[in-house]
């Protein structure tokens, strides 16, 4: 196990998935350097070496919908910045309905969206089917489609990003973790790890499913919650899917990959906290597999190769938490994205870089800041569409 190879550094980022060496890149890039970035795990360890890979701009919220859109221009022009494809395939996002009340809740999102300047369209059931072949007749009354959504491969997103921010100076520290963050004077002054004491002024907690824990060691409670959430994985297909299909209901997605598997998953109330770290389960095995077959009963003889799980870091109000916390100045939060970390990491990870840098941001205080959680008068703004 190899330590931080200087006693003290401008910023420390704790977690080196794709938030935290996004928020590394972008520091580094701005000149903001020396930058640590000190992970617990590997590389690819959390969630953004377990994620389904989608990438939407479909959300309740217009701060959502542009934080998704900047990173969908981010991900297409990946591959020169960084020269690393991550086989950005924009096959489009479908989003089902099975009944009325949900379509007409769906519409709402579409309306937002194309008030943005994105082109969602609204979809009756045969529309709906002529997009999925071999979906159940009867089994959705419609849905809304955005073409340029679309999917990705995670492992090579997080490899070009760590191999950017090594080339820009930045030093990155796997299988250390950080045992606590101390304060002086309401300020951060350094981390202790494994490892040893190291210096900082600035701490940026891009933890994932950890953040809450990493928090805890600073001496400030937040509202985020480790829930566990499986993925699946089946022998190859002919090709015969092009979108990411989520419903509406229940969270049930699944994508067809280039290689031909199916790979989704479906929301399951499991208990929280990462205690119980990141196993497969019969019962997701059986209630997938029952939900995709009833959706598309064609998928009854197919095979699954691979289950496993990963963290999702929520918050009460499904939005992200970025930002100085008011209660420790240069406690730095990147964390509370739910399952969407990957999804919005590009452009909100600038806005982390910026707080860490002690400038403005241009997003809503009342959605984003860790401040919001301190108050009985927040505003009941909420992100519901936490789905695939």
């Amino acid at each position: 196990m190899n330590g931080p190879t200087r006693s003290a550094y401008r910023v420390i980022v704790v977690g080196a998935g794709i938030v935290g060496l996004y928020t590394a890149y972008h520091l580094a890039r701005a000149g903001a350097g020396p930058v640590l970035v000190v992970d617990r795990g590997f590389l690819s360890s959390g969630a953004s070496g377990r994620n389904g890979g989608g990438v939407r701009q479909q959300w309740e919220t217009r701060a959502t919908v542009r934080l998704a859109r900047e990173s969908v221009a981010a991900y297409r022009r990946f591959g020169t910045e960084f020269g690393y494809n991550v086989w950005f395939r924009q096959s489009g996002y479908l989003f089902v309905a099975e009944t009325e009340a949900e379509l007409a809740r769906l519409r709402g999102v579409h309306e937002l969206v194309v008030s943005e300047g994105l082109p969602s369209e609204v979809l009756d059931a045969a529309a709906v089917a002529r997009r999925v072949e071999g979906i159940a007749p009867g089994a959705v009354v419609g849905g809304t489609y955005l073409a340029t959504d679309g999917t990705l491969y995670p492992f090579p997103a997080v490899w070009g990003l760590y191999e950017a921010v090594r080339a820009l100076g930045v030093e990155v520290v796997l299988g250390v973790e950080v045992l606590g963050v101390e304060a002086s004077a309401g300020r951060v002054a350094a981390v202790t790890t494994r490892s040893g004491r190291v210096e900082a002024p600035t701490v940026v907690n891009a933890a994932g499913g950890w953040s809450g824990e990493l928090s805890g060691r600073a001496g400030l409670a937040v509202p985020n919650v480790a829930t566990r959430h499986e993925i699946f994985a089946t022998e190859p297909l002919k090709p015969f899917l092009d979108p990411m299909v989520v419903r509406a209901s229940d969270g049930l997605y699944f994508s067809q990959t280039m290689r031909g598997e199916i790979v989704g998953g479906i929301t399951l109330r499991d208990g929280a906290g990462v205690a119980g770290g990141m196993p497969s389960s019969p019962r997701f095995l059986r209630e997938m597999s029952r939900a995709l077959v009833r959706l598309v009963p064609r998928l009854g003889s197919v095979g699954v190769l691979r289950a496993w799980s990963g963290f999702y870091d929520d918050t009460p109000d499904g939005f992200p938490v970025i930002g100085e916390d008011p209660r420790c100045g240069g406690f730095v939060h990147a964390n509370g994205f739910g399952g969407h970390g990957f999804m919005l990491a590009p452009a909100a990870t600038l806005r982390v870089a910026r707080a860490a840098m002690g400038e403005p941001i241009d997003l809503d205080p009342a959605l984003v800041s860790p401040a919001r959680f301190l108050s009985n008068d927040r505003p009941p703004s909420v992100e519901r569409l936490q789905l695939g």
